[in-house]
């Protein structure tokens, strides 16, 4: 027991220690300084030219916003050809068929806003060409696209007065080339010393201790894992994802993979303070997002070492804690702490079934989604949190009669009316899609027992876990649910789209509005707070605002769940 929280506590602090340097490297390469890896210039003009890109065009927010979205809907028409015609591509020595439309829709959308939900089994689902050309490939744009949003706002922020923000193209090929590979290549040489497959060979026979055949799926494993995690995907190639001994073999692989999940959106933090010169401010946000997450880590540790009540109360041991759902060389700790780490960001791998794990780990997992901004995403993490600090500094100037304003630049109506749009869009979308899945459940019996391998609160929760995690762009669920059904694929899809769209949008264009504004020198005219003051504020608003949005919710779910058992 004491190993398993030691190893809790080392992995803290290397995800701390190791993120303040990143943090540091990402601002220089954002801002075109000099970096360890400039000789990757060359490759990067080479792909400027071949694309036709002019590198030094300045795009205002607009055209930066066009560029993004113009490249997310071809790689959707991209991926949908390629899943629909899977089954007659080469590289599929298992013989997979294509996947069905209104599944690929969902497998397109899921990968290409970053989410990776599944409602398919990595290994039959899917061949190795589109594991490869669809699938990581995704994974790679998707974070490099999230990241080149952030980039554009940190452009915005630090200008005094400017129109443009940067351009998109170079943002998301730097991300690219001098962040996600470099990272990707270290970590997948690690995951293949350590055992991780990485080969285009097909299904192997073995033969069992008991004398019987088993089949086992490989394939290029080591190559897709690395940047499952640090682009904050999260798509298992395996349909276990990485409960899987090829995909996560051991306890140092799994360390190894679940700080590789934080440490990106860790250091994005740290490069606002860098890019902006304003470390405190960096230290405050970060201070606000560490706490919650620890929390979380602690309580969920907790119950998920401390066993389950019902079997507690039929006098049966558990020393090594609650572990259904687990896999046990990885442990009732190291699972509750991968549950709360794949929850604080947008990433969705899991190292056990979150369906199986106690409900108040449950309802800090679907918690840390609805919040949304405790780290995040790669680059939109931080961009959730923008939205409200915009909220909390115009709360803030309204309750003291002073004008709101945030590094120089005033906040009125017009950014208030969008971060507010923002905010509140993301419960809208969870509830109202938790609602209509539960009314046809309610109303066609039959629908409900095909849907839902549990009844009553737990079978609400899991309709809840899967719109939150759509909303969130997270990936996990809920896996009592049986949800590879039209309804769910189409459902799920445009939940998915909004979640991802309309906040990025929203975030962008609030940066480049108060860009564009005149910059005002901070004065007795304007609202001041100290660091501390501010990172109170904004915790407050994002725990009234987002939080408690969802309490009823959670109430007729994990909490009821919890207070039944």
């Amino acid at each position: 027991m004491n190993t398993e929280i030691s190893g809790v506590v080392l992995q803290l602090a290397l995800l701390i220690a190791l993120s303040y340097p990143l943090g540091r490297y990402i601002a220089k390469v954002y801002k075109g300084e000099k970096t360890p890896l400039d000789f990757m210039a060359p490759v990067e003009r080479w792909i400027y030219r071949f694309s036709g890109i002019n590198p030094h065009e300045e795009m205002n927010w607009k055209q930066f916003l066009r560029a993004l979205l113009t490249v997310n809907l071809f790689w959707f028409l991209w991926g949908m050809i390629l899943l629909v015609a899977q089954g007659v591509l080469p590289l599929n020595p298992d013989g997979n068929p294509g996947q069905t439309p209104d599944q690929a829709f969902n497998t397109c959308i899921s990968f290409l806003v970053n989410c990776n939900l599944q409602h398919y089994s990595g290994e039959t689902g899917l061949t190795y060409f589109t594991q490869l050309f669809v699938i990581m490939l995704f994974q790679f744009i998707t974070a490099a696209c999230g990241m080149a949003a952030l980039a554009g706002v940190f452009r915005a922020m630090a200008a005094k007065t400017t129109r443009t923000i940067g351009n998109f193209w170079v943002y998301l090929v730097k991300s690219t080339t001098r962040i996600l590979m470099p990272l990707s290549l270290l970590v997948g040489i690690l995951l293949i010393l350590n055992g991780t497959p990485m080969t285009f060979d097909g299904k192997q026979t073995l033969t069992t201790l008991e004398g019987t055949e088993q089949t086992i799926s490989q394939g290029p494993t080591a190559a897709i894992v690395p940047i499952k995690q640090l682009g904050t995907n999260g798509g298992g190639y395996f349909g276990v994802n990485s409960a899987h001994p090829l995909e996560n073999p051991n306890a140092f692989t799994n360390i190894l993979e679940c700080w590789s999940i934080l440490i990106i959106p860790m250091a994005m933090v740290f490069a606002l303070g860098f890019y902006l010169k304003r470390r405190k401010l960096a230290w405050s946000i970060f201070g606000v997002m560490l706490f919650a997450y620890v929390v979380g880590i602690a309580v969920s540790v907790d119950q998920e070492m401390g066993g389950s009540k019902q079997i507690a109360a039929m006098e049966i041991r558990q020393d090594m804690g609650s572990m259904e759902g687990k896999e046990i060389r990885i442990g009732s700790a190291a699972s509750a702490m991968w549950g709360m780490t794949t929850t604080v960001t947008s990433n969705g791998s899991v190292n056990s079934m979150h369906d199986s794990q106690t409900p108040l780990s449950g309802m800090l997992q679907m918690l840390n989604m609805q919040i949304n901004c405790w780290f995040g995403g790669v680059g939109v993490g931080f961009m959730n949190y923008y939205a409200f600090i915009i909220i909390a500094v115009f709360i803030s100037g309204l309750m003291v009669g002073r004008t709101p304003e945030f590094l120089g630049k005033k906040i009125e109506a017009r950014e208030m009316k969008i971060a507010t749009m923002v905010v509140l869009m993301h419960p809208l979308i969870i509830l109202v899609g938790t609602a209509l899945a539960s009314h046809l459940a309610a109303q066609n019996p039959e629908l409900a027992g095909a849907w839902l391998n549990n009844p009553s609160f737990h079978g609400f929760s899991e309709m809840l876990y899967e719109y939150t995690s759509c909303a969130a762009n997270n990936g996990s669920g809920f896996e009592g649910l049986s949800d590879n059904t039209p309804f769910w694929n189409i459902t799920c899809g445009i939940v998915l789209i909004l979640g991802r769209y309309f906040p990025i949008v929203g975030q962008v264009a609030i940066a480049g509005l108060l860009a564009s504004k005149k910059y005002i020198p901070e004065s007795t005219g304007t609202l001041k707070t100290d660091t501390a003051t501010f990172a109170l504020m904004t915790f407050a608003v994002i725990v009234i605002v987002a939080a408690l949005a969802f309490f009823p919710a959670q109430a007729l779910g994990p909490i009821a769940d919890y207070l039944s058992k």
